[in-house]
């Protein structure tokens, strides 16, 4: 079974979070983006996704985030809860949805008691969504074998007035 990641967003508010998050989840090769509630639907008409990674990752409107998940997916919960277990200690399964609060609130008891993990990120305080997607995302891909990037690598995913390298010593 290849290795599959989605994230899942619970009644989110910004247009301007779900935008960066779509484009963190272009940055980290996410298969797909699932939210509930209707604030994002009703915000969504300011177009956020500066990259339009929405055209290649599906961004779905969900009533229950669980509903349908593919076969052997492992459902995380990433919520400030005690008895959580600390992202740096976490051991990512091959095939996860990864499931974040609102911005104003978190995740309810039902959906934690639920969910197969639930992590934290040991911050003092707590991260915006977007800020916390981008660091589970780049944890996952930082304790994979996908995670040794290389020059194609770079040449692929830099900005176009991007031509900068670092000076080679003589051999």
């Amino acid at each position: 079974m290849p290795s599959s990641a989605s994230i899942g967003l619970i009644n989110p508010k910004s247009p301007t979070n779900v935008g960066a998050v779509m484009r963190a989840a272009g940055c980290y090769r996410v298969d797909s983006v699932r939210y509930t509630g209707t604030r994002y639907t009703r915000a969504a008409r300011f177009h956020t996704d500066t990259q339009d990674v929405s055209r290649h990752i599906p961004l779905t409107g969900v009533d229950d985030i669980l509903d349908n998940l593919p076969p052997g997916t492992r459902v995380v919960c990433v919520e400030l809860v005690e008895g959580a277990v600390a992202l740096p200690a976490f051991s990512h399964p091959e095939r996860a949805l990864y499931v974040f609060g609102p911005e104003d609130g978190s995740l309810s008891q039902e959906l934690i008691d639920r969910a197969d993990h639930v992590v934290y990120i040991p911050t003092v305080g707590c991260m915006n969504l977007a800020a916390t997607v981008n660091v589970l995302l780049y944890d996952r891909l930082a304790k994979s074998s996908a995670g040794i990037g290389n020059d194609a690598l770079i040449r692929e995913s830099r900005d176009t007035n991007n031509r900068v390298r670092v000076a080679r010593p003589a051999a």
